[in-house]
């Protein structure tokens, strides 16, 4: 789905990032600033040789890649579409290394890359038009009746095609960060590591996957580590970074 163009939406994303940035403490020169810029340079030199490979080197010529380190307690890193990637100071003592940090980042790198932001937004759309549809079949009900049925439009769409659609994103994401890690050259066991700290952290509780925009912590570190041989299989092929 790609209902807005990356021509509209990467401006958009700017202004939104560019408004985040003048509202938030931005950590510039300091070590862990210095570490997220490396590290997310050397994940998109990593993307860059897999599109490049793959026959489209122009892929990443709209993308304006930048990489933010900012003062914030909260557990939580963030990239907008067209390639501006922000990390809270929060995230860092669980990522604890170069390696965690490229879990985190290629993760990011590869939301960019699948464009799932433009999607999420098509599919926002979509489901507006649905719910002014819905609002349109049932304008000879009762307002009561309507309430309820859009009511449950909203629970069905929510739980049945944005997490789930969520979901898929965060597992595709994790999947192509796996293998731009291993191009770049990072240690792929960190990256179910990572996960079992969030895990810990997280107390083993929290919302049902089935009602979450994520896969819960434990499977995503069960998933990450069953795929790693065929992340390294598909470096293998694109070629790792000396």
């Amino acid at each position: 789905m790609a209902f807005v163009p990356n021509s509209q939406l990467f401006p958009m994303a700017l202004n939104s990032y560019n408004e985040f940035l003048s509202e938030n403490t931005v950590v510039t020169g300091t070590p862990d600033a210095l570490m997220i810029t490396r590290v997310g340079n050397r994940l998109v030199e990593a993307a860059q040789k897999w599109v490049t490979v793959q026959g489209d080197p122009n892929f990443f010529n709209d993308f304006q890649w930048e990489f933010t380190l900012v003062q914030d307690n909260s557990i939580n890193a963030w990239v907008m579409p067209g390639g501006k990637v922000v990390f809270y100071t929060g995230i860092l003592p669980v990522t604890q290394n170069e390696s965690g940090v490229a879990v985190v980042m290629s993760h990011e790198i590869a939301h960019a890359m699948l464009n799932h932001g433009q999607q999420r937004m098509s599919g926002d759309l979509l489901a507006q038009v649905g719910a002014m549809g819905v609002t349109v079949a049932t304008a000879n009900r009762s307002p009561e009746a309507q309430a309820l049925i859009l009511g449950a439009f909203g629970v069905g769409t929510t739980v049945g095609v944005t997490l789930p659609f969520s979901r898929t994103h965060e597992r595709e994401a994790d999947q192509y960060g796996l293998i731009l890690m291993a191009i770049a050259g990072y240690n792929l066991d960190e990256a179910a590591a990572f996960w079992d700290r969030m895990s810990v952290l997280s107390g083993g509780g929290g919302t049902p996957e089935f009602l979450s925009t994520h896969p819960s912590p434990p499977n995503r570190a069960r998933d990450l580590q069953n795929y790693i041989p065929e992340a390294r299989r598909r470096a293998a092929q694109i070629g790792v970074l000396p």
